[in-house]
């Protein structure tokens, strides 16, 4: 995947999607800034619901933006909108400030099975809160 090829969906029509087959997505309020030909950027905005003791983004809320991150980077480069996730690891390697946090997926190989991983950072840094690897099946068109 170069730089240069496009991505098989736009941010447009990704959203439609979201809205007409998975409207659970809308649940953590994630925003959906760039998809690309195997990459994604997704931004998951603060929130004090989504806090656990200590101040600190709950992995839940971290694990639900990695993994939408992950589906955007997987159908921009597939166009295969069936993608389901077949296995997601996280590492969390340090605590999740509030304010924003950012997911940065990348697609590291496609077929019938894809696989990739994302790194989410925080608001004004660029040091990795956590980093997820994912496979996903696609289904046969």
């Amino acid at each position: 995947m170069t730089a240069t090829t496009a991505p098989l969906i736009g941010l447009t029509d990704f959203l439609l999607l979201l809205d007409t087959h998975h409207p659970f997505a809308k649940v953590l309020g994630i925003e959906i800034l760039d998809i690309g030909h195997g990459s994604a950027t997704l931004a998951l905005p603060p929130n004090p619901n989504f806090q656990r003791l200590g101040g600190i983004v709950a992995g839940p809320m971290l694990m639900g933006l990695a993994d939408l991150a992950m589906y955007a980077a997987v159908v921009g480069a597939t166009g295969n909108a069936e993608a389901v996730t077949a296995s997601l690891t996280i590492n969390f390697l340090r605590k999740s400030p509030p304010g924003t946090i950012y997911a940065h997926a990348r697609v590291l190989k496609t077929g019938r099975l894809c696989a990739g991983d994302v790194t989410l950072t925080g608001e004004g840094s660029q040091e990795p809160l956590a980093h997820s690897v994912s496979t996903w099946s696609l289904p046969k068109a």
